[in-house]
């Protein structure tokens, strides 16, 4: 078996090249989460290789980007005896560790250049979503967060983590417009458990305020946004909150992907990630053609797809390199 490993500042994402192993555990770094004690879970699956993807080294308990690498890499290091591929923006071929930095979308984007041709290829996980034009079988992105950013490319938004005060300033409710506290009193994951748009399972993260993952905690959650509770202001005033926080998300994506397709003159979506969903229905809203990972590689594929990219692509290279072995050897 081959391992592929994409280790971000939230979630640790784990799949077998194969495709019939697929994991992600929710392993909050700037916490301090055991990462070792889950790499040495997945080191007991005895892999024959390890390739890696890194986007942890953004997390606020390192000082700076080099020292998220240098520490990442070295855990991997120490979990694992087999051969470690460790992948950067331009490949497994890399010089300076910076190269390393965010460059799971360059994996998944050339797994799919390679095998689905010309495209905008969009992953939605729980903190982010790419939008990564592909043609030619070239990913045509920037190759840090700060330019992707800055392109579009990177738009820090996810289905689940995400601040609802980030995304709606104010609510409508009642009749009145009512600014959203800016705290931490609720994220997307709360508006789409109170809309019945995920179930509990679905919440892999962890909740404001520490509390249950039932749709009434949620509900509360929603109301604390508007500096309310539950019973003062209503559970019709919740999912109004709720909706347009759903609904203001939609149109962000639609404006991204519109910017991107626009841009490379792109007429197919490829999703991926646990926002496929959405990411599907916002180019249908576009008239865009999509085609789904998961109806290809299966829901738990899509969800870690970085990860089994990544796993793919090591395993041509050692393939490849077996080959060139044994004609040597001729």
């Amino acid at each position: 078996m081959i391992l592929g490993l994409d280790i971000g500042g939230a979630n640790t994402k784990a799949a077998s090249s194969e495709g019939m192993f697929a994991e992600s555990v929710y392993l909050p770094l700037w916490k301090h989460a055991p990462l070792e004690e889950v790499l040495d879970r997945f080191a007991a699956r005895r892999p024959e290789a390890v390739a890696v993807v890194i986007t942890g080294e953004l997390a606020d308990c390192f000082s700076c980007k080099r020292e998220g690498i240098s520490a990442l890499t070295g855990a991997v290091r120490q979990a694992f005896s087999c051969p470690v591929y460790f992948w950067g923006a331009d490949g497994f071929s890399w010089i300076d560790p910076l190269e390393l930095a965010a460059a799971n979308w360059a994996a998944s984007a050339t797994l799919v250049a390679r095998e689905m041709g010309d495209c905008l290829f969009v992953d939605m996980g729980s903190t982010t979503t790419d939008l990564i034009a592909i043609r030619d079988e070239k990913t045509l992105a920037a190759r840090t967060d700060f330019l992707r950013l800055a392109a579009g490319e990177l738009v820090y938004m996810g289905l689940l983590r995400t601040r609802l005060d980030a995304l709606l300033p104010q609510a409508r409710i009642g009749g009145r417009k009512v600014p959203l506290a800016p705290e931490f009193f609720a994220i997307m994951a709360d508006a789409r458990l109170g809309l019945g748009q995920i179930g509990e399972q679905r919440y892999s993260c962890e909740t404001p305020d520490g509390a249950g993952k039932k749709r009434l905690d949620a509900l509360r959650r929603l109301a604390r946004s508007v500096c309310a509770d539950l019973d003062e202001i209503g559970e019709p005033a919740a999912l109004a909150i709720a909706q347009q926080a759903c609904e203001r998300q939609r149109s962000i994506l639609i404006a991204a992907l519109q910017r991107q397709v626009r841009k490379h003159e792109l007429r197919r979506v490829v999703a991926a990630g646990i926002g496929e969903e959405l990411i599907a229905q916002t180019a249908a809203f576009l008239g865009l053609d999509c085609m789904r990972l998961s109806q290809i590689y299966g829901e738990k594929i899509s969800d870690v797809f970085p990860a089994y990219a990544v796993a793919r692509l090591a395993e041509k290279k050692i393939s490849e390199a077996a080959g060139c072995t044994r004609i040597a050897g001729i």
